[in-house]
């Protein structure tokens, strides 16, 4: 542990994410997926504040519902904290407060980013000076979104997703997101994934998922409209499946002059990218003028980091 006086209170701020492209290998014997994901971070964060205190213990509040958020250790953010006790030695607790602007179980890793921050916050609470590496390892261990709420920026992900490979982009993308009152359990959508595969209902899966070089490419000339084209999330099929009416959302982004709509991980938020900040500002205003709640959002943004009150 680092010599000196420690901090107070820590704010942490880390961000939601999209996947830009979702592929999904079949379920394995222990029923997990192997993936190949390209994630992007975006301006829609959750806010974790750290303070000491005897105990392990959490509030939750925020600009979206935070119903059936737990605040007790079923929370991903007081397991983070533990984890990184256990890996300090530090027999102390902490009081997380929790600030959440991302949906909840709205297949935007926003329990991944509260873990991310908890695990950025604790460290410097506590002074612990864990290596980058050391906390990706701790991430790793909860959960395949949290190392890339650490890392932010693009990233292709493989593995279970947590196998992390920075992506370039070049400049900014516009995203409108259109949020839902009732949020999508993550293992239902991979269970009807996976029944509708058994069914012929949905694209089989392949050997070994990869991820389209035609994403990467688009990303990196910063060319929304190739990207548009590219996009791909194998859970949508799912997610249609469980919601309906998300079929009909997706029409009507298009219908509207998005340049390309998609569910974003496991639904139910559906992110369509605009052309531009003009025009995604203007889909927006479209969206909640039909009485639907909508976030204009830019990418790519940082990972977890350490903000001044």
């Amino acid at each position: 542990m680092n010599a000196g006086v420690a901090p107070r209170r820590v704010h942490v701020r880390a961000p939601g994410k999209l996947n830009v492209f979702f592929e999904v290998g079949a379920a394995g014997a222990d029923g997990y997926h192997d993936v190949a994901s390209v994630y992007q971070a975006v301006s829609l964060y959750e806010d974790v504040v750290a303070t000491p205190a005897d105990g392990f213990t959490i509030s939750v509040h925020g600009e979206v519902d935070t119903t059936g958020v737990p605040q007790d250790d079923r929370n991903l953010a007081i397991r983070a904290a533990r984890l990184v006790a256990l890996e300090l030695g530090h027999e102390g607790g902490v009081h997380l407060e929790v600030h959440k602007g991302v949906p909840v179980a709205g297949g935007m890793g926003g329990g991944s980013a509260d873990a991310a921050a908890a695990l950025v916050a604790c460290d410097a609470l506590w002074r612990g000076g864990l290596s980058h590496a050391r906390l990706h390892a701790l991430a790793a261990r909860l959960g395949a979104d949290v190392p890339f709420a650490l890392l932010g920026g693009t990233a292709v992900g493989t593995g279970r997703g947590d196998v992390l490979t920075p992506a370039l982009a070049g400049g900014r993308f516009e995203w409108v997101l259109v949020t839902s009152d009732e949020g999508l359990s993550t293992p239902e959508v991979y269970r009807e994934l996976d029944r509708l595969r058994a069914t012929g209902r949905a694209l089989a899966p392949t050997d070994e998922p990869v991820v389209d070089p035609a994403v990467l490419q688009a990303l990196r000339a910063g060319a929304p409209a190739a990207l548009a084209v590219a996009l791909r999330n194998d859970l949508q099929t799912a997610a249609r499946s469980l919601r309906p009416d998300l079929a009909a959302l997706l029409a009507l982004g298009g219908s509207q002059g998005a340049l390309g709509g998609i569910v974003s991980g496991s639904g139910p938020t559906v992110a369509f990218l605009g052309g531009g900040s003009g025009a995604a500002a203007e889909l927006r205003e479209l969206f909640t003028a039909s009485g639907l709640a909508a976030f204009h959002v830019h990418g790519p943004v940082p990972g977890a980091r350490i903000v001044s009150d």
